[in-house]
This record gives C-alpha cells, sequence and structure tokens, in this order.
C-alpha cells in the first residue's frame, strides 16, 4: 500500500484530516527502530540519564524491560488510535510517573553541576523527549517503508504538538514545523546541554541489546547497527560507539533490506492490529 493510498483511505473511512500522517507513520511496527535512536538521545540529556537511572526498571532484567516496553507500546497505540477516554487515560498515567521522577543529580555533566534538581515534570526535558521522538519515528519511516515530504513531516509535528503540552511542554516552545524542530534540536546540540554521562552508558546497553537479545541475534545486531549509526557523531562517540566505514556500508545494506522486506510484508504483520482496525 502507496503512503498516499493509506492517506486518502484515512480520509475516507475515519472522517480525519486530509493528512493524518502521524497514523499513518505510528501504524508500522518498523518505527520501533526509531524508539532505541530516540532513548539514548533522550539520555545524552544528563537530567534525562539521572532520572532512568534512579527511577527506573530499565537494568532489572529482561522480564522488566519486556513488562516496560508492553506498557510504552500500549500507550503510544491508545494515544495515537485510541478514543477520548483511552488517550486521557494514557496521557494521566504517563503523567503520575513523571511526578514519582525527580532527585538531584549525582555527578557533573555537560554544563550541569552536581547537584542540579531534576523533574520529569520540568518543561524543558518534556520538550526535549518529546523532539528526540520527533526527529527519530519519522526517519525510521523515511528510510524503510516511504519517503516523506516536508509537508508531511510539518503535518507529524503539528499532529503531535498537543501531546506535548498535555504532558507539560510550554505551548510556545513546542515545534509545530519541521525546521522548528530542527533549530530546536541544533540549538541544544550547541548548547553543552547534551552531554552523554556515566549513567547514560550505563543504561545504553539495556537500549541497544532489547529483551530477548540472546534469541534474536540478527535483530539485535540490526538494531544497534541503525540506533548507533542514526545517532548524531558527537552524541554517538559520547556513547563509545566505534564508528568507520565498514559500519557505515553495513548500515546502508541493513537498511536497504529492512525497505525490502517492509515492502514483502503483509499488512496483517506490517501494521498495529489498532491501526488495521481503524483503516
Amino acid at each position: 500500500m502507496r503512503l498516499g493510498d493509506f492517506q486518502h483511505r484515512a480520509k475516507n473511512t475515519l472522517g480525519m484530516t486530509p493528512h493524518p500522517i502521524s497514523r499513518v507513520i505510528n501504524a508500522e511496527r518498523i518505527v520501533l527502530l526509531g524508539w532505541s535512536r530516540a532513548i539514548l538521545l533522550q539520555l545524552a540529556h544528563p537530567l534525562v540519564a539521572a532520572g532512568v537511572a534512579e527511577h527506573s526498571t530499565f537494568r532489572e532484567g529482561r522480564l522488566a524491560a519486556a513488562v516496560r516496553l508492553h506498557h510504552t507500546v500500549r500507550a503510544m497505540l491508545a494515544l495515537t488510535f485510541g478514543d477520548e477516554r483511552s488517550r486521557t487515560a494514557a496521557v494521566e498515567g504517563i503523567k503520575a510517573i513523571h511526578r514519582r521522577v525527580h532527585g538531584h543529580l549525582p555527578s557533573a555533566a555537560g554544563t550541569f553541576p552536581a547537584g542540579t534538581w531534576y523533574s520529569a515534570e520540568d518543561p524543558e526535558l518534556v520538550l526535549w523527549v518529546h523532539a528526540t521522538l520527533l526527529d527519530s519515528v519519522p526517519m525510521i519511516y523515511d528510510l524503510t517503508v516511504a519517503p516523506l515530504a516536508v509537508g508531511d513531516r510539518d503535518a507529524y509535528c503539528a499532529q503531535a504538538a498537543p501531546l506535548a503540552v498535555d504532558l507539560g511542554a510550554r505551548d510556545a516552545d513546542v515545534p509545530r514545523t519541521w525546521r522548528a524542530l530542527q533549530d530546536y534540536l541544533s540549538a541544544m546540540y550547541g548548547s553543552g546541554r547534551i552531554a552523554v554521562s556515566g549513567q547514560a552508558r550505563e543504561i545504553a546497553s539495556a537500549v541497544v541489546a532489547p529483551p530477548l537479545a540472546f534469541v534474536l541475534g540478527p535483530v539485535t545486531w540490526a538494531n544497534r547497527l541503525v540506533t548507533e549509526g542514526l545517532l548524531p557523531p558527537a552524541v554517538r562517540s559520547g556513547y563509545g560507539a566505534a564508528w568507520n566505514e565498514d559500519r557505515e556500508r553495513a548500515l546502508r545494506r541493513t537498511i536497504a533490506a529492512i525497505r525490502r522486506l517492509r515492502r514483502w510484508t503483509p499488512p496483517a504483520l506490517a501494521l498495529w492490529p489498532e491501526a488495521r482496525s481503524r483503516q
């Protein structure tokens, strides 16, 4: 199914806007590949890394990681495809978690001195987390499913903006266009606030080697290669990920293989059930 066909069907069947690109993109299971990149970018902010290290189950074993991933996927599906009641419940669930996450940075990192207060309710941290997903998920879709025009990317940003505001970001700060998003990311990278801390490096292995990694050998290898390969070079270097021409060629071949695989994958496997039910 071509991108335009999916959008046309969504418009006529769902009575939605003419360009429901957020549902088109989030319908794809393959965009989970973008989550790993987004999480490593999120952790590259020392205050986010501290919150995750001290309040998350990232390092509590495969079962805890699998449960966490399941809940995260269910929340994403509710936010994208659910009715108003399920969407509200998902937002409130995320906000309840955020209220419990606060503390002090244990050691200096980037521009932040030791002892800096952090809170998951901080509008600036909510915005950073939002922006990393806004950048990473369409990137994977564009590389593996179908090319995205600038208008598609602008629409994705605009459609995601209300959620960022609902979760605590300042309305005026939330990017509604792709250009605004890239300007924000560039400013953050140049600010010194994005610096991979020791806590981030400790957690990163749980991201690039997800639950059941020992069983899903090739999948784990591809996830790590794609995640590290698509990171900004400075962030990738901060995680200590080696990169060279051989790995760059492997990245291009892997993305091409994923793209071919997706082309021949039936919707019953490629799309989330919640997305198929709304077509």
